[in-house]
């Protein structure tokens, strides 16, 4: 028999989907950080996984490129937190990825009038926790831009977001009219058959739209345990 086919893969990840519900699914009475994801860990354990649930006669993948789409907090608002994204960031590129981040988005506390606030420092205060905007925009476009790279063969995506559907839709609709020039798109998540049993919850894969159907790589504890970033950012 011939040697099987290998594909060349970019892991594309949304990084706080996958960060927290690695929480929610493995950890919920733990302490969020403690669930801090290395992007670089989870690629290579997601393709490792896929590659060992394939059947015989269908393709292995390798690792190709990982992209990571991830929110920033402000400085002004939090600097510790912008401090270790950003030193995230750095190592996170160090060991092979690329990252794209993109400022958070906040509400100010208003007076009666609907003007801002501001501190003795003349800044905005901010009003609950913030929030990522356009991060699943980032996604898609990164998917997009993954399907058509002549050195990609499989792009796949980590996430939960159902606004990222459309994108699963996308890819798998371009590569069935012209495989020769698009990749196929498959999907990983977190998955634990006894999260309720620990407390946890407990989550589907995110799907293509009927009746598209696209590979989904299930990732259990001992992949979770793998793609942890143990590193301390403080």
């Amino acid at each position: 028999m011939g040697a099987r086919m290998t594909l060349r893969a970019s892991v594309v990840i949304d990084y706080q989907n996958v960060h927290l519900t690695a929480y929610d699914v493995f950890n919920r009475r733990g302490e969020r950080h403690d669930s801090l994801i290395h992007p670089m860990q989870f690629a290579h354990r997601s393709i490792a996984e896929r590659n060992r649930r394939q059947r015989e006669g269908y393709a292995l993948a390798t690792l190709h490129r990982t992209i990571v789409c991830r929110g920033l907090p402000h400085a002004d608002y939090d600097w510790e937190q912008n401090r270790r994204c950003l030193d995230q960031k750095t190592e996170w590129e160090a060991a092979g990825a690329e990252v794209h981040l993109r400022d958070l988005k906040y509400d100010f506390e208003r007076d009666a009038r609907g003007r801002p606030i501001l501190d003795i420092h003349g800044k905005r205060i901010p009003q609950g926790r913030p929030r990522e905007k356009g991060i699943d925009v980032l996604c898609a476009l990164a998917c997009l831009r993954e399907a058509a790279r002549i050195d990609v063969d499989v792009v796949i995506l980590a996430s939960r977001d159902t606004d990222l559907v459309p994108a699963l839709d996308e890819v798998y609709d371009h590569h069935t009219l012209e495989p020769q020039r698009y990749a196929r798109i498959e999907t990983a998540s977190w998955h634990n058959p006894t999260a309720q049993a620990e407390g946890n919850r407990h989550f589907g894969s995110l799907r293509a739209t009927s009746p598209r159907r696209i590979w989904n790589t299930n990732l259990d504890r001992a992949c979770y345990e793998a793609s942890l970033d143990r590193r301390d950012y403080r």
